[in-house]
């Protein structure tokens, strides 16, 4: 399965016409967008597919979900938020069921202790299944989150003032392989897309009623990053 995310820039960045050459270029079969105004909703006019966007309360943009295949609504799970004044809205993820795979699109808070809490929400929603959390993590340096991994594109993907590189925009995976992970061209964005190739990890186990079974017992893997990038 194929997956691109990418963060657009609100207004300012990729239009709904760049979004559907990339999508007509890489054909993935999952799209994730981050900062996502009512402008892309005319995507499944242009490409076809399915197609759901989740507003923010307050703001012009959210986070959006496209797929040439057929699935439920997504969900929207409220996460953590600072006391402090002024920092509004409430950010949600989108959590979306394509297949067997759950995926949490996600566009996180800046404080580097709030965000963690949010990651750690999102993992609890959708762990005990092969799920992805994807997107714009505004994290910096190592991300320890345990039954999961990072497996996104080891390379900056925005930079601060176009000087300061970072590696905001990750994918963490639950019972699924990574087969391949590379961060595409900027385009007109000051993120850049990024594209994974993922599959069901070989210990899941689908029994013949369809039933899905508890996935075989592996020591858990936890790596030990030293870079910034990791």
């Amino acid at each position: 399965m194929k997956i691109i995310s990418w963060n657009l820039l609100r207004i300012t960045g990729a239009a709904v016409e760049d979004v559907a050459a990339l999508i007509g270029r890489e054909k993935p079969d999952v799209m994730l967008m981050q900062e996502a105004t009512q402008h892309i909703e005319a995507l499944p006019h242009m490409v076809g597919g399915h197609f759901h966007r989740l507003s923010w309360l307050g703001r012009i943009h959210g986070l959006a979900v496209w797929s040439p295949h057929r699935f439920a609504a997504p969900r929207a799970l409220s996460l953590p938020a600072s006391r402090l004044p002024g920092r509004l809205p409430r950010r949600r993820a989108q959590l979306v069921q394509i297949g067997d795979v759950q995926f949490a699109n996600v566009h996180l808070s800046h404080g580097q202790l709030l965000n963690r809490r949010q990651l750690a929400r999102c993992a609890a929603a959708l762990r005990g299944t092969p799920s992805a959390i994807i997107g714009d993590f505004n994290m910096v340096g190592p991300v320890e989150l345990p039954d999961f991994r990072d497996v996104g594109p080891r390379e900056p993907t925005h930079f601060a003032s176009n000087v300061v590189p970072f590696r905001l925009d990750r994918c963490l995976v639950h019972n699924l392989d990574c087969r391949s992970s590379s961060a595409l061209a900027f385009g007109p964005s000051d993120h850049r897309p990024i594209r994974l190739e993922l599959a069901i990890a070989d210990h899941w186990n689908v029994d013949p009623t369809g039933l899905r079974a508890r996935p075989e017992h592996r020591p858990m893997r936890r790596d030990r990053f030293r870079r910034l990038y990791r």
